[in-house]
């Protein structure tokens, strides 16, 4: 089957895409490589999958309309996978436009390129941010989320507005993944694994915000994976009995739902700091903080839903998730660390 992947060189993608590619399936994966973050990995990724015989890249910008509907006229695709967006939360407090033009824009690039093809199945990556000031834990599926505390957080909650629009309106078959805290080998270096992983090798502090009072539902990315792939072929039906009032937020009328994927496991931040310690064998200095804006003092992910429809199952507890995470950021920063 022919897939394309957004994002394909991002840490997510770049995963997806290996494990498609070991199945059989022809990928066709867009980046565009941009410098939110050292592009250098981006390219290491991307250098695992070139040498496959089924992949093909194209270095475009998603916000590029008249590119994403050349890209979109030249062939067709069985399963589009839309994992490309301006990612960060702290970020969005500083380049704002950012946001609007890849995760808003661009999206919309994708979803009219779906709907001119008539795709099969569109799976795009949504966010637990997109949970903001919800106290309720875990976080569900049916819960709403109308409160969000960063422009990411909106951005992502926007494009899945946007999405069941497609759906409403076309009929377009779309899911939306709603990842908790992913983390392991080739994760982004903006993200907390490796910026601990750094600093406590420098032997410089760590910044630990609401003083460590804070919890994460981290994912190891090959849960991920299997969790992204698993719903590759479950693809949404209309559902007429369907109504607002009484229905599933996750659910809808038209072709359209949205899944939580996370461990289902909440960690407390200074325990995953303890765990990272072990790996690397090395203590951590520690310099406590208030929160930041746009951040959530926790995140945790009921996974009950895409478990029935899928089987899902993490099955890479922390430690050896950790420990493989820290393999991995020793070969390849060896020359720094």
């Amino acid at each position: 089957m022919n897939v394309l992947i957004t994002g394909v060189a991002g840490f997510i993608g770049f995963h997806v895409a290996r494990r498609l590619l070991q199945g059989g399936w022809k990928v066709l994966g867009l980046d565009s490589l941009n410098d939110y973050y050292d592009p250098a990995l981006k390219r290491a990724r991307l250098a695992l999958l070139t040498p496959e015989p089924g992949f093909r890249f194209v270095g475009t910008d998603l916000a590029d309309r008249a590119a994403m509907e050349s890209l979109f006229a030249g062939q067709t695709f069985d399963r589009v996978i839309h994992l490309a967006a301006q990612a960060g939360v702290r970020y969005s407090l500083e380049n704002p436009h950012a946001y609007v033009d890849a995760n808003l824009s661009g999206l919309l690039n994708v979803l009219e390129g779906c709907r001119v093809q008539q795709v099969a199945h569109l799976v795009y990556a949504s966010s637990s941010s997109v949970y903001g000031l919800n106290t309720k834990v875990p976080f569900t599926e049916t819960d709403a989320v109308d409160h969000p505390v960063s422009l990411y957080a909106a951005t992502k909650k926007s494009g899945e507005l946007l999405t069941h629009s497609y759906s409403h309106l076309y009929g377009l078959p779309a899911t939306g993944l709603r990842f908790f805290t992913v983390y392991g080998p080739w994760g982004r270096p903006d993200m907390a694994p490796i910026k601990f992983a750094r600093a406590i090798c420098a032997g410089e502090p760590i910044d630990v915000y609401n003083q460590g009072e804070m919890s994460r539902d981290f994912t190891y990315i090959d849960d991920i994976v299997e969790g992204v792939v698993g719903v590759l072929d479950q693809v949404p039906v209309p559902q007429p009995d369907w109504i607002p009032e009484l229905g599933s937020r996750g659910q809808s009328s038209a072709p359209y739902r949205i899944f939580n994927i996370g461990a289902g496991q909440p960690v407390g931040l200074l325990d995953f700091i303890q765990t990272l310690e072990r790996g690397l064998g090395i203590e951590a200095r520690k310099n406590f903080l208030p929160m930041q804006p746009g951040d959530v003092a926790r995140t945790w992910a009921s996974t009950q839903a895409l478990r029935d429809l899928t089987g899902f199952s993490p099955q890479v507890g922390l430690e050896e998730g950790v420990a493989k995470f820290v393999a991995w950021y020793r070969e390849f920063y060896s020359p720094t660390v």
